[in-house]
């Protein structure tokens, strides 16, 4: 079992930065990837960015590549993803989220993060 949370959400405008974090604890060693989910108002949830717990291989959505980074330190259980260029349509509820094994369902949800992103 692994509990996360995330941090690290605001209010910005359109062009600036926001840093997340998401904390995990508990069965951490048996994490393969951490993601990075976000859910609009009024829309379903959808995969930002993900990233292998050994590996170091990253994956993003098309919508935030190159805009967004996601990262992780090990040694403190925790995944981070640096928001760059922000948008509008960026402003969701973030949410982090474990895979326990290649093929497998995210889970261990957090409570989640706002980010709000002005015009």
């Amino acid at each position: 079992q692994v509990q996360l949370a995330e941090s690290g959400g605001g209010s910005v405008q359109a062009g600036g930065s926001l840093r997340l974090s998401c904390a995990a604890s508990g069965r951490t060693f048996s994490t393969y990837k951490m993601g990075w989910f976000r859910r609009g108002t009024g829309k379903e949830r959808e995969f930002v960015a993900a990233i292998t717990w050994s590996s170091d291989n990253t994956y993003y959505a098309d919508s935030v590549k190159g805009r967004f980074t996601i990262s992780r330190d090990n040694a403190k259980n925790t995944v981070y993803l640096q928001m760059n260029s922000l948008k509008p349509e960026d402003t969701a509820v973030y949410y982090c989220a474990v895979q326990r094994r290649p093929g497998y369902i995210y889970n261990g949800w957090g409570q989640g993060t706002q980010v709000t992103v002005s015009s």
